[in-house]
């Protein structure tokens, strides 16, 4: 199988989970179905920058976080949380479950458990994905999990 063939079925085989990566960052179907759709353009056109085809899922990964953190960017604000009721496709339920305090994290911390715990990421991975050090990943994930924590056994009290 060729390296274009392998992309084009990694793409259609991720698109589910690349959109919930998306509207785990940006909270907008929109914005997300968007974000995935602009990544798959960038990573078609950016194909033969991809020299080791094992590396595919960290590749489009940064692509598809790089697209999402533009998109926060030309919003110029953090988006609260809405207040609707999700559609069918939306990824997770929205009730006061671990997903809502996921979101309630800072951006960097939220990407890095989103990254290890949705995606299923190494720290290694999540590192090239961020563009972090491995330290700074494994910080962020023992921190914003012991917020987790913290959060969750108050709302056992």
């Amino acid at each position: 199988m060729t390296k274009e063939e392998t992309l084009a079925r990694f793409l259609v085989e991720t698109q589910e989970r690349s959109y919930r990566l998306a509207y785990g960052t940006l909270h907008n179907r929109e914005d997300a179905l968007d974000a995935v759709q602009t990544a798959v353009c960038r990573a078609l056109e950016r194909q033969d920058g991809l020299r080791d085809i094992g590396a595919v899922k960290t590749w489009f990964a940064r692509i598809l976080m790089n697209v999402c953190h533009d998109t926060l960017r030309q919003r110029g604000r953090v988006v609260p949380f809405p207040e609707e009721e999700p559609g069918r496709e939306d990824p997770e339920p929205r009730d006061d479950s671990l997903a809502r305090r996921v979101d309630a994290l800072p951006a960097e911390v939220g990407t890095v458990i989103r990254l290890r715990f949705y995606e299923e990421l190494t720290l290694r991975e999540i590192g090239e994905v961020t563009g972090q050090n491995i330290n700074t990943v494994k910080s962020r994930l023992y921190a914003g999990l012991k917020k987790l924590r913290i959060a969750m056994e108050g709302a056992e009290l």
